[in-house]
């Protein structure tokens, strides 16, 4: 999305929290990993730089639909959880690429992201001051980092899309606030679902939230519809913005993904064309569930058969 200017109010996303040091800076990235034959691959990952056609899925789901997300989103689920559980200080991202990659694929289901427009990898790890869409590479994950971790699989002609940020080892206070907030942020965005509601009504919730506790709301990176096809036309920013007023109906299945800063929220790219940093250097984190719009609320489909996801499982350190 193109970067909008805005006013935001004295004191929000603005801080002497110092920069993450020492910043993050790009590895080596290996090889793309391959899928087998026999799985089923999404429309674009035949395409010439795996650019995907223009969305045409309606915004709701079948029921045929509906059931195969829920079957979809559970893996994602049971993937992301996996991982979490493998994921050490001292590891590499490229590791975690090699991991998920595998237990996806031995599941039958493809990795969403590889090949995505030409994404190299399997996963997206994004770590302390990046935001999104962090490429795995060799960089080893450092005791007090946090690093979120994005997992979306494709079985069953669905996509489930789902994320999680771990913090490493000893964090500091302030980067435990961010995850502890940034995951709050995500369960006000989905309290406001329900049908009949505006699209706009999510952004309210997060924003009213982040800015209570003097955090940034990222606005270049939204939340998205997501089903047959990876992303769908629907839009779902993370902060207010009354334009966005699409009424949500039942069946309408997306994500919410809140990516809240320390500091600035502003964005800027690395030359990878992919990979996303705070303009200041602060840290940022993300949670992610698929959800379905339901007549009383939200259902979120990222879950296990049980019920888990690794947002109540991952609240203290890993590794």
């Amino acid at each position: 999305m193109a970067k909008r200017k805005r006013r935001v109010p004295a004191g929000v996303g603005v801080s002497s929290i110092p920069a993450s040091h020492p910043p993050v800076r790009p590895g080596l990235v290996s090889s793309q990993r391959r899928v087998p034959a026999g799985i089923e691959r999404p429309p674009y990952a035949s395409l010439p730089g795996g650019e995907p056609h223009p969305p045409v899925s309606s915004l709701a789901r079948t029921p045929g639909e509906l059931e195969a997300m829920r079957r979809t989103g559970a893996l994602a689920a049971e993937v992301l959880i996996a991982a979490c559980e493998h994921v050490r200080a001292g590891m590499t991202t490229d590791a975690i690429d090699r991991f998920v990659h595998d237990v996806a694929v031995a599941a039958g289901a493809y990795p969403s992201p590889l090949g995505y427009r030409g994404y190299p990898k399997s996963v997206c790890t994004s770590v302390n001051e990046v935001i999104c869409h962090g490429i795995p590479d060799s960089r080893r994950l450092a005791p007090g980092d946090i690093v979120n971790i994005d997992v979306t699989v494709y079985r069953e002609g669905v996509h489930g899309d789902t994320s999680v940020t771990l913090m490493i080892g000893e964090v500091d206070e302030h980067s435990r606030r961010l995850v502890a907030e940034t995951r709050v942020a995500l369960h006000e965005g989905i309290g406001a679902v329900q049908a009949g509601a505006a699209v706009s009504d999510i952004g309210r919730a997060i924003q009213n939230h982040a800015w209570r506790h003097s955090l940034g709301v990222v606005r270049e990176f939204i939340g998205h519809g997501v089903g047959t096809e990876f992303h769908s036309g629907l839009q779902v920013p993370h902060y207010y913005d009354r334009r966005h007023s699409t009424v949500l109906g039942e069946g309408m299945t997306f994500t919410i993904e809140p990516m809240l800063t320390l500091g600035s929220p502003e964005a800027a790219m690395w030359d990878d064309g992919w990979t996303a940093v705070t303009v200041d250097g602060r840290r940022t984190a993300q949670f992610e569930h698929t959800l379905a719009c339901t007549s009383d609320g939200a259902e979120i489909l990222t879950r296990t058969a049980a019920g888990e996801c690794a947002h109540d499982l991952f609240t203290e350190p890993v590794g």
